[in-house]
């Protein structure tokens, strides 16, 4: 049996959320490996929620939200931009692979979009394997 990710992805309510509401609705296929979790807004997902999502189990992190410019809360999806990145590298310290979380924009409108993201992060993922809570302590330790 191959592996199969767990991946959770920080949907934004505006956009992203609707995105995929209309990639369901439209009958697009698209890999079930993904759990959503409604958020109001990118810029609410805090560092913290993402360590807890791989605490519990999940192999890889979505933050999806409205397109720079379109943010509901005029600078949310600006402070996502600042975030994600700066944890990316706190967990790259850690050994956490780069791929493992994504930040990425997507409308209402764009449940295609929506759908070839969650196919990508999908693969690049399944290509990575399981995430082990001792990623770091293997390579390094």
């Amino acid at each position: 049996m191959s592996f199969e990710p767990k991946i959770v992805a920080f949907l934004c309510n505006w956009c992203s959320y609707r995105g995929a509401d209309l990639a369901g609705t439209s009958r697009m296929k698209c890999a079930p490996n993904v759990r959503p979790i409604r958020v109001m807004c990118s810029g609410r997902v805090e560092p913290d929620f993402i360590l807890k999502a791989f605490e519990a189990g999940a192999d890889g992190i979505l933050v999806l939200g409205c397109h720079p410019g379109d943010c509901h809360y005029a600078e949310g999806n600006h402070a996502a931009a600042r975030r994600i990145p700066l944890l990316k590298k706190m967990l790259a310290q850690l050994g956490v692979e780069d791929e493992r979380v994504r930040l990425d924009w997507v409308s209402a409108s764009e449940g295609h979009r929506f759908v070839s993201i969650i196919d990508d992060m999908t693969e690049k993922v399944r290509a990575l394997g399981p995430f082990s809570k001792n990623s770091g302590e293997e390579k390094h330790g």
